[in-house]
């Protein structure tokens, strides 16, 4: 079994699983809202699918099942904050593992058993970690998106919405540096999550969010008209790829604009819990 697919899967399905949890109450706060969460996970699904999925030389002769798991495991930042700071958790996976492994099961019911599990710890980080470091998340994931764009509106769509015309080869576009600085970022989010200056989500910072996300969707609607509708269904934007890229890229940018308190929590309320 190829344990490095496994967790990688694993990680990304998490990931995925917010845009199912949000679409299950859409209505809640609007297609835009909702739109753009699931742009933040495909942008998640890209980035560790280079980082992680470029061939390199890892011998595992003479490990244990067990072993190989753990080793795949702790090629990706967000484990290795989970062994770090949450080893029972860390001990479970690991445990759930390989015990299914020996069970027979396949990949993907692994994968399906470590998901929500890994979606879980992301999101309570997130909600906890200082505005800075959520401000910080969000415009390193922006940035990978204009590089993109800079190279095509067809390769930026392509980008974002892989499963509608397939993705690309993001290594090939995206400068390395910026690569580095959001594996760099995720990890100073997720440990400043657990320092002194952690954070706490408020009702009335969630409200507030409410309200600035209903503030920025009619911007958007007057700027594009019908064609927003793209942002709730993808597979309308064939022919119009770089208007759906530029669509995105308004609404982040947006967000952005809002004092950093207030961009961090709407940014904490799209990837809540409270919206799965």
């Amino acid at each position: 079994m190829n344990w490095a697919h496994v967790v990688l899967a694993g990680y990304i399905g998490a990931v995925i699983a917010i845009v199912v949890g949000v679409f299950r109450k859409k209505g809640w706060i609007g297609k835009i809202s909702g739109a753009a969460i699931f742009v933040l996970a495909i942008v998640g699904w890209n980035l560790f699918d280079v980082h992680y999925l470029i061939p390199r030389e890892s011998p595992d002769y003479g490990l244990t099942e067990t072993q190989k798991f753990e080793k795949a495991m702790l090629s990706v930042p967000v484990y290795q904050v989970i062994k770090e700071h949450d080893p029972a958790l860390w001990q479970n996976i690991l445990t759930q593992s390989a015990q299914m492994k020996e069970a027979g099961k396949s990949e993907q019911q692994i994968i399906d058993t470590i998901q929500p599990q890994i979606l879980q710890f992301q999101m309570a980080r997130l909600q906890q970690a200082p505005d800075a470091n959520v401000i910080a998340y969000m415009k390193i994931n922006l940035e990978q998106m204009n590089a993109v764009a800079k190279v095509g509106g067809d390769e930026c769509f392509r980008f974002l919405f892989p499963a509608v015309k397939g993705g690309i080869n993001p290594v090939k576009l995206i400068p390395r540096e910026i690569m580095s600085r959001r594996m760099e970022n995720d990890m100073s989010m997720m440990h400043a999550a657990y320092g002194p200056d952690k954070h706490t989500v408020t009702a009335q910072e969630k409200q507030l969010a409410l309200q600035d996300l209903q503030a920025i969707s009619p911007k958007l609607v007057q700027q594009y008209g019908p064609d927003i509708e793209i942002m709730a269904d993808p597979n309308k934007a064939i022919g119009k790829e770089k208007v759906a890229c530029e669509m995105v890229q308004d609404l982040w940018t947006q967000v952005l604009k809002l004092p950093t308190a207030r961009a961090a929590g709407v940014i904490r309320l799209m990837l809540s819990a409270e919206m799965q």
